[in-house]
């Protein structure tokens, strides 16, 4: 059980503080509640650059990297659709460096017309790099929009287009970070081998000051149910024929997700997985194959995505993940098969406890989602899944309708 005490400072930033003995460095962890869902059509992209932002120097610290790695800390960040979580570990008695510099930049960033475009440019590149000419880059940008017709999923962390970014002005960065950086929109977590009574000190003091500059209600549109199969047909220079199919599942907060990420566990996880044994090994239809669950906090997406082995006509390969498809909707699966993927989660999470940072992270993620008490019941939460509701599940998600596939074909190089 991970133990944990929680406050409020009066300008709404919550504070949540997990004292661990047994390790003499400290996880800080600043989760800010804005993402890509949070950005508007027209201007995507932006949550990401401000990751690379909040890098680019304060009013007080030109440099965020260097004063930290005097103190012996490291720091890094990572943006998705619904937030944008900062983390560094440092040296418990080096704590108050973290303090000062996470404070700075969250009061006031530089922003700096020369670190503006720096960022941009490093942005743009790796949309190039990664989305668009690496082999496959472009799937997400073609299956998102796919997917979703109305809610903001529908364009991925990096942005819809990249001239989104390349056109970014310093009036659009400021806004964006007056709406969402602020104090009231953050969860600061503190884990390691530290007092309650000096974290209050330490955040009363850095924190405290910092008045928010605005309060913003979500109001995103909920993606109505799909009611018809969609699909997209592309060729790409690239050595296999691919095909990806998502299917729309719950949110993150419905008492369905364990039975859905179990659901997703039972096909493709491990060599004695569903798909992996029927159409890897035995049907030798894919040379990989995957399922997963995008785990968003709003109604995500369960994707299963294969690479066809050369000369596999796609019609056969599509069958046969359907076939597979329809077997878990049928049939009950057996006591063992989902023990089996239930033990593997257990061990999951029990070893995900041993790390510092990961115990902050999660304890903000589940603040963020309503409770930070959550994380003692995760475990639970995944052994109490019935075969029932794995079953009833399955004939949900997987209903012709509710599917979007991408066919992703090799350019015929003959």
């Amino acid at each position: 059980m991970i133990k944990f005490d929680k406050f409020i400072l009066d300008n709404g930033l919550k504070v949540i503080v997990h004292k661990d003995e047994s390790t003499p460095i400290v996880a800080f962890n600043v989760l800010y509640n804005v993402g890509a869902r949070d950005e508007k059509p027209e201007k995507t992209g932006f949550a990401h650059l401000f990751e690379h932002l909040m890098f680019g120097g304060s009013v007080n610290i030109p440099r965020f990297d260097k004063p930290l790695e005097k103190v012996g800390g490291e720091n890094n960040a990572f943006t998705n659709n619904d937030i944008t979580n900062y983390y560094l570990t440092l040296p418990k008695q080096n704590l108050e460096t973290a303090f000062w510099l996470e404070s700075d930049r969250m009061l006031s960033l530089a922003f700096s017309p020369k670190s503006l475009e720096v960022q941009k440019n490093v942005v743009v590149e790796e949309f190039k790099q990664s989305y668009l000419n690496q082999p496959y880059g472009d799937v997400w940008l073609l299956l998102k929009p796919l997917a979703y017709k109305v809610h903001p999923y529908q364009w991925p962390t990096i942005g819809k287009n990249i001239a989104h970014i390349e056109n970014a002005v310093m009036k659009d960065v400021k806004d964006f970070y007056n709406k969402f950086y602020n104090p009231n929109n953050a969860i600061l977590t503190i884990a390691g081998n530290v007092e309650l009574k000096e974290i209050k000190i330490l955040a009363k003091k850095w924190f405290g000051p910092i008045e928010n500059k605005n309060s913003f209600v979500r109001n995103l549109p909920e993606e109505p149910t799909q009611e018809n199969a969609r699909e997209l047909t592309v060729e790409r220079d690239v050595p296999f024929d691919s095909i990806i199919k998502a299917y729309h599942i719950c949110s993150r907060t419905d008492k369905a997700f364990y039975a859905v990420d179990l659901l997703s566990d039972i096909l493709s996880s491990g060599q004695s997985s569903r798909l992996y044994k029927e159409l890897y090994k035995k049907q030798q239809l894919f040379s990989d194959i995957n399922a997963y669950i995008s785990g968003d906090i709003d109604k995500g997406l369960m994707i299963i995505e294969g690479k066809l082995i050369k000369g596999i006509p796609m019609e056969k390969a599509e069958n046969a993940i359907i076939n597979e498809l329809n077997k878990i909707c049928s049939v009950l699966i057996d006591d063992e098969e989902l023990q089996k993927v239930k033990n593997k989660v257990e061990s999951n999470l029990i070893f995900a406890e041993l790390s510092i940072l990961n115990k902050a992270m999660t304890l903000s993620y589940f603040e963020l989602l309503g409770d930070a008490s959550q994380i003692n019941e995760e475990t639970n939460e995944y052994l109490r899944v019935t075969k029932e509701q794995i079953i009833e599940q399955a004939k949900t998600v997987f209903k012709p309708s509710n599917c979007s596939t991408l066919h992703y074909l090799a350019k015929n190089r003959d």
